[in-house]
C-alpha cells in the first residue's frame, strides 16, 4: 500500500473528489486549490510512461521545421516527476538531451546534454522562463504539475468545446517564474486541461496553449495527442504531437540519471 506523502493534501483530495459543488471549498481560493488538488489526484498512479513526440516549430511566416524526440518519464510519490527527453532528428540536434527533476517546492533540477560540446548544462532557476530548443515552450513549461507551485483563484464555470469547463487563475510562487499568472481551463468531467493562458512579468497576454484529441490509458490516465503553444508577442508557434504512449514500462530511477545523460541514446 502507498503512503501519502503529503496527508493533509491527500486528506482533502479524498473528501472532494466526486463533488462537482466543492461544497468544502467556499472562497475563491479555497475552490480554485480543490479543483487543482482532485485534478492531480485523479491522475495518480501511472508509475511510468514512454511515448514518440514530433515538435513543430513555425516562425512568424508560417516556415516550418521538425524535430522527433522519445519521451520517458517516472512518477514520483514523494517529490514531483522526472523526465528525460530524447532528440533523434534532424541531425543537428540528434543526441541532445534533457532531463528534469521536478520539486513541489524549490526550484526545480534541470540539465541539457549538448552533443556538439559534449558538456551537460545545468539550466540556472533564473533561466527557467527561457525558450526550450528554440520552441515556443520555455524551461518551466515543461516541468510537473505540482499543487504547490501556485496559488489559486476559482473564477468561473464555462462551456469549452463540448465540455464545461472550471476556469482556475493560477499564479507562479517561484520568483523566478516567466508568468505572473496562468489562466486554466479543466473540464468538469475528468479534470482534463482543455487550455492554458500565459501572461508575461508585465501581466500583458504572452501564450496560449491548448490540448486536443485526449485518448484514455490504464482505464484512468488521459494524454492528449496534440499541444499546440501559440506565442501572441512573435505570431510563432509550437506544435507537441504525441503518439505510442506507453505505460508501466518498468522504468526506475536509474534511467533518470544525469550523469548518464551523455548516454541516453
Amino acid at each position: 500500500m502507498k503512503l501519502c506523502p503529503k496527508p493533509l493534501t491527500c486528506i482533502l483530495s479524498v473528501l472532494l473528489l466526486g463533488s462537482a459543488s466543492f461544497t468544502l471549498a467556499e472562497t475563491a481560493e479555497e475552490k480554485g486549490l480543490a479543483i487543482a488538488q482532485q485534478t492531480k489526484h485523479k491522475d495518480l498512479g501511472w508509475n511510468d510512461m514512454q511515448a514518440q513526440m514530433t515538435m513543430v516549430l513555425r516562425n512568424s511566416q508560417g516556415q516550418e521545421s521538425i524535430r522527433e524526440i522519445r519521451i520517458k518519464s517516472l512518477e514520483q510519490e514523494a517529490d514531483g516527476d522526472k523526465s528525460l527527453s530524447i532528440f533523434d532528428k534532424p541531425l543537428d540536434v540528434k543526441g541532445t538531451a534533457f532531463l528534469s527533476f521536478s520539486h513541489p517546492v524549490g526550484a526545480d533540477d534541470q540539465w541539457l546534454y549538448l552533443p556538439a560540446l559534449k558538456r551537460v548544462k545545468r539550466i540556472a532557476s533564473r533561466n527557467k522562463s527561457g525558450p526550450f530548443m528554440g520552441s515556443e515552450f520555455a524551461y518551466e513549461d515543461l516541468t510537473s504539475f505540482e499543487i504547490e507551485k501556485y496559488t489559486y483563484k476559482y473564477l468561473r464555470d464555462e462551456p469549452c468545446g463540448t465540455e464545461q469547463c472550471y476556469v482556475v487563475e493560477q499564479y507562479p510562487v517561484d520568483e523566478f517564474s516567466g508568468y505572473t499568472r496562468r489562466v486554466t481551463w479543466i473540464d468538469h468531467s475528468e479534470n482534463r486541461l482543455h487550455k492554458i493562458d500565459f501572461f508575461d512579468r508585465k501581466d500583458a497576454p504572452l501564450k496560449t496553449l491548448t490540448y486536443a484529441d485526449y485518448q484514455q490509458y490504464e482505464g484512468k490516465h488521459w494524454r492528449p495527442n496534440l499541444m499546440k503553444m501559440v506565442n501572441h508577442q512573435t505570431n510563432k508557434n509550437t506544435d507537441l504531437i504525441w503518439t505510442d504512449y506507453q505505460f508501466k514500462s518498468g522504468l526506475s530511477d536509474a534511467d533518470f540519471n544525469k550523469n548518464s545523460l551523455k548516454r541516453a541514446q
